[in-house]
């Protein structure tokens, strides 16, 4: 299992593999083949159908983590902080210590950059770990008036650098890196000793991660440019529903095989 040491080492050694997860099933099919798993917001969208991610509360984050851990026993879990479970440092430690006392989760994740710091420092201070996460933010998508790409105008390259050495200097052990400009990606990767994992930033980040609903094909309302699917899952379930119900319906199922 890695180690907030061995995430760190992999700096310009190795890349990192990132899922995420929502349930104990999934979790375990995971779980040994990738290096960490977060228990991210996105479910809101995909799990729960939701059109983004501010509905999600501390007490689903909690119970999906546990859910996440019970499959994934071998391999390092990140939970997503969710939205207005951070506003201030004294409200971020208590929901973050909240969120470490009930669930055996390794680390948790923000969204925000030098604006967050010195809530990430809190936290690290307190013996939380932390991930942060910069650039196309979910939580702030409304606020912005949608998803924006970054690293598109001029000026936002430097923001980002200075967001992530923010990030850094407050104790985070790696950075979570959206929806940015692949030179973008590229540059803040280079201005930070911290591992980066990409979602939609380039190839030149420490690592990646995709939401396995996404990756898989069992999200089927939208697909983002970055998303390479290495599944068809919707399409296999519905071929295999079609023929459940077929095989019920013509007296196929069960047969001799299937009963006592």
């Amino acid at each position: 299992m890695r180690t907030i040491t061995s995430v760190k080492n992999a700096k310009n050694s190795e890349k990192l593999v990132v899922i995420t997860a929502y349930d104990a099933l999934f979790a375990r099919l995971f779980d040994g083949r990738t290096d960490m798993i977060l228990v991210g917001d996105s479910m809101n969208n995909s799990f729960n159908g939701q059109k983004d991610t501010l509905s999600a509360d501390l007490e689903m984050m909690i119970y999906h983590t546990k859910a996440v851990l019970r499959g994934a026993k071998n391999t390092f879990v990140i939970t997503d902080m969710p939205f207005a479970s951070y506003t201030d440092e004294k409200i971020a430690l208590q929901n973050a210590s909240k969120i470490y006392q009930q669930t055996d989760a390794h680390a948790v994740k923000i969204e925000g950059g030098k604006e967050r710091a010195h809530i990430i420092k809190t936290l690290v201070d307190n013996s939380i770990a932390v991930v942060g996460h910069i650039g196309l933010m979910p939580q702030f998508a409304r606020s912005e008036g949608g998803f924006k790409i970054k690293g598109k105008v001029s000026g936002d390259t430097q923001r980002l650098i200075d967001d992530a050495r923010a990030i850094e200097d407050a104790g985070a052990f790696c950075i979570v890196v959206e929806g940015v400009k692949e030179e973008a990606g590229k540059a803040v990767t280079e201005a930070v000793k911290i591992p980066t994992i990409g979602i939609g930033a380039g190839r030149y980040t420490d690592g990646q991660v995709l939401v396995w609903s996404d990756m898989l094909g069992f999200f089927e309302e939208f697909k983002p440019k970055f998303v390479k699917r290495y599944l068809e899952g919707a399409v296999l379930v519905k071929k295999a529903v079609e023929q459940y119900a077929n095989d019920v319906k013509s007296g196929k199922f069960p047969d001799d095989e299937f009963i006592y």
